[in-house]
């Protein structure tokens, strides 16, 4: 990266936070410990790309369910998964932030589980 160059920032929401740690345990209880270390590193590769922006390949527009809102697929790379990171970019003078709002299951209705988008 070059001197002048801003970054993404990255965060996880509490109720994405919850969602990994959910996600994680299933699997564990699933599939065992070493299938729940592979993919809470899946989700954690997939995560750790964001800083790259929302301009990243794989990332999906999703204005079909909110303003602003993108989704990433966890099964990228070679890696496999079941999974969309939603998320939310934002920008100001001096710093650009990604903010994971959900981590959820590629079967799910993501318009149903996406925090304040609807009434």
């Amino acid at each position: 990266m070059s001197g002048g160059e801003i970054t993404w920032s990255v965060r996880l929401t509490v109720t994405a936070e919850a969602d990994f740690e959910a996600i994680i345990a299933w699997t564990r209880d699933q599939f065992g410990d070493i299938q729940a270390r592979a993919y809470a590193e899946t989700l954690t590769v997939a995560i750790g790309a964001l800083i790259e922006g929302p301009a990243l390949p794989g990332i999906r527009a999703r204005s079909d369910i909110g303003k602003q809102l993108f989704t990433l697929h966890v099964a990228r790379k070679g890696r496999k998964g079941r999974h969309f990171i939603l998320f939310r970019g934002s920008t100001d003078a001096n710093r650009r932030l990604i903010d994971v709002l959900r981590i959820l299951h590629d079967s799910m209705d993501l318009e149903r589980h996406v925090p304040g988008e609807h009434a």
